[in-house]
Formats: structure tokens, sequence, C-alpha cells
């Protein structure tokens, strides 16, 4: 099973097919990943475990446990842990491309490109 570890948490790699990727992304407390956008797929977060605060397109959304959060293909998001304790989110990929270079971070905390 894949696994990366990044500034703000980990996820791992679930399932990788050519229609679809299914990560476990786990949010340490006060993590947030990069505002960013993809050109090639959309997201459909459930939230697993904490609460997430989601910002989609300048909006801002709070959600916990169970709940679900499509992320449509080119629109500028963020998933951030506000939270004193971990989030844990079920992420499914769908579009043409799940490659990792397809983030197009637009800020981001640890001043990656």
């Amino acid at each position: 099973m894949e696994t990366d570890i990044r500034p703000w948490g980990q996820y791992w790699v679930l399932e990788d097919a050519a229609t679809h990727k299914v990560k476990r992304i786990e949010v340490k407390p006060k993590g947030r990943l990069s505002y960013q956008y993809h050109h090639h797929r959309s997201e459909i977060w459930t939230i697993i475990e904490g609460e997430a605060t989601i910002t989609l397109d300048g909006e801002v959304y709070t959600l916990g446990p169970s709940e679900v959060f499509r992320v449509p293909q080119g629109a500028k998001h963020r998933l951030e842990n506000k939270q004193d304790t971990p989030l844990t989110i079920i992420e499914i990929q769908y579009g043409t491309y799940f490659g990792e270079d397809d983030i197009i971070r637009l800020d981001d905390d640890y001043q990656r490109i």
C-alpha cells in the first residue's frame, strides 16, 4: 500500500484504478493542506473522524463524521483541521489522471511549489 508523509499529516492509497483513486488522509491537529485545484480530477471527501474545515472557491464549510463533500474538477479548495485531535477522511478521486503533479498550489503554509 502506497503511503506518503506530508508536513500536514499523511495519506495511504487504498485503491488505484484507471477510473478512480481512493485515499485515506489523516490531517494532524492544526494542520492544513495547500489551497489548490486540479486540472484532471474531481474529489469526494467523506469525514471519518474529527472536524473538517473546508474552503471551496472562497466559501468555508465545517463538516463532521459521516458527512460528505464534493470538490468539482478545477475548483479551488483546501482541507484544514483546526482541532486538537486528528482529522481522518476518505477521498475518492474521479477523472482522467490522478498523479500528484496535478496539484496546482495557490497558497501553501509549507512553501511547496
